[in-house]
């Protein structure tokens, strides 16, 4: 497999720098089988059944962006540097690894202050990161970020715009509830409480896991054979209660439906080697590219995605290379906006083949 085919022409003027107000206003493109239907996220409970469960990540984005200052004493005088921050995921010793701009102008000890109550002590550096010591933790940081932090916009938007007040509402999902994450399961941001309300009267039931998405979601492939890619890690839970949720449902025969990459690749993760999603802990690589045997999932909903990104190539593994190229151009040609803030897809592959 190629890079290349995994790659398309994006209109520029149709990457989403905000949401569509309100959230479930939002475009919904339906390919079901080889059928493409135009429609909005308000209508998402009239393409699905009662008795299907959306499996939905309840992870929480913390506000990984800090601006800080690093002062150091010389022989004559005192110097300052302002260092941006992104924290990237918590390590083992209460440690957080972090991406550091301008990471020259740090060295290991140095203390980096970002606010009166926030500020961290660097204890290495290496692979392009830093390790950062907080003078914090537990509530006392995560109440110390939340006033001196910004939500981590992705870089197509980053790149145009600088984060606000809104992103904090506008890129946390109605729902999440474990802090961890430094990018939000976007495809879950369409989601408000009516749109809630219409699918549990449809008779749609939901079951929540954690995925606490990491900055590599937005790392670029830089091999043109895709097999040659190394996936990044990223730590998940699927609760014992979850996952006899989604094995009753399957017994039943109503489909799983994950909302979103995060949590079809949580699912597929847990039912890899046994078809059967059990209790799950730990991190995942899982790298789905066409070819894979999806154990867990029936649809999925998902935002549309980068070209030659790793999201490409799980949707077209899950819907076949030629169709996804397809339910692409036609999104294109129909305006409907890409990435993180825009529309929205519900990819049923083998609907046309069931009843009803």
């Amino acid at each position: 497999m190629k890079l290349s085919d995994f790659d398309f022409d994006l209109p520029e003027r149709l990457i989403a720098t905000r949401p569509a107000r309100p959230r479930s206003s939002a475009r919904l493109l339906v390919g079901r089988g080889d059928r493409i239907t135009d429609a909005h996220v308000f209508d998402l409970p009239s393409f699905l059944r009662p008795g299907d469960r959306l499996v939905l990540n309840d992870t929480r984005v913390i506000p990984a962006r800090l601006s800080g200052t690093r002062a150091r004493l010389g022989a004559e005088r005192r110097t300052e540097a302002r260092i941006e921050a992104t924290l990237l995921e918590p390590l083992a010793s209460g440690e957080w690894r972090a991406l550091l701009k301008p990471l020259k102008k740090v060295r290991d000890g140095e203390e980096v202050v970002f606010s009166e109550r926030l500020s961290a002590t660097v204890t290495g550096r290496g692979g392009g990161t830093a390790s950062l010591a907080f003078n914090l933790d537990g509530e006392d940081f995560g109440a110390a970020l939340a006033e001196a932090g910004n939500m981590p916009l992705p870089p197509y938007i980053a790149q145009r715009r600088a984060a606000d007040a809104q992103d904090r509402e506008d890129y946390q999902t109605v729902w999440a509830r474990r802090s961890g994450a430094v990018a939000a399961p976007t495809a879950s941001l369409h989601f408000d409480q009516p749109l809630l309300e219409a699918l549990t009267e449809r008779g749609v039931a939901f079951t929540h896991v954690t995925l606490h998405v990491g900055a590599g979601t937005f790392l670029p492939v830089k091999v043109d054979d895709v097999t040659d890619h190394k996936m990044h890690a990223e730590w998940g839970e699927i609760v014992p209660a979850a996952a006899a949720e989604i094995e009753a449902t399957r017994s039943a025969g109503g489909r799983i439906i994950p909302v979103g990459t995060t949590a079809m690749r949580l699912i597929e993760s847990a039912a890899r080697e046994t078809g059967t999603v059990s209790p799950w802990i730990g991190e995942t690589d899982i790298f789905i590219t066409p070819g894979f045997m999806f154990r867990a999932s029936d649809g999925l909903m998902t935002n549309f995605h980068l070209p030659k990104s790793t999201l490409m190539m799980l949707v077209s593994a899950f819907m076949g290379g030629e169709h996804i190229q397809r339910i692409y151009a036609h999104a294109i040609a129909q305006d409907y906006r890409f990435f993180s803030y825009g529309d929205a897809s519900l990819l049923l592959p083998d609907d046309a083949k069931r009843p009803g």
